[in-house]
């Protein structure tokens, strides 16, 4: 029983797709992708030395290329903020007097339990305060 050379490299391709799920390293995915690419040219009738550089080539290009955009992507800040971030520096109406241990606020249409960031420092009913962060359930103001 003779397999086909396309064969061999849709094996390395899975082969190599194994150590990509288990350790998540995006690069054997790029081998990967590198195999089927030599076995497409394998089955096209391509000689070894063709075969071997077209995994090579894309193997490198794909590393070279989705590597850098892949770190960029994972560097950047989410767009958005939810959720408690999304409350951090947003001001807010003092509805019952704050000082630094309790007092409450209303913060996009609810009301908080807040305190104030200087211990020292209070805030009377009317007063717009800045959240500075979000301590549990409580809003640290000032």
């Amino acid at each position: 029983m003779d397999i086909d050379a396309w064969v061999w490299w849709l094996i390395v391709a899975v082969a190599l797709g194994i150590p990509l799920v288990l350790t998540a390293m995006p690069e054997f995915g790029m081998f990967s992708a590198g195999a089927v690419a030599a076995a497409v040219t394998a089955a096209l009738g391509a000689g070894v030395v063709a075969q071997v550089l077209v995994f090579v080539a894309v193997s490198v290009a794909l590393i070279a290329v989705v590597r850098p955009l892949a770190a960029r992507q994972r560097s950047q800040k989410p767009g958005f903020a939810s959720g408690v971030d999304a409350l951090t520096g947003r001001q807010a109406v003092v509805v019952e007097r704050v000082d630094g241990r309790n007092g409450r606020i209303k913060l996009g249409g609810e009301i908080w339990s807040a305190r104030s960031y200087d211990e020292s420092a209070a805030f009377e009913v009317g007063a717009q305060v800045d959240v500075v962060e979000i301590d549990g359930a409580t809003a640290v103001v000032m």
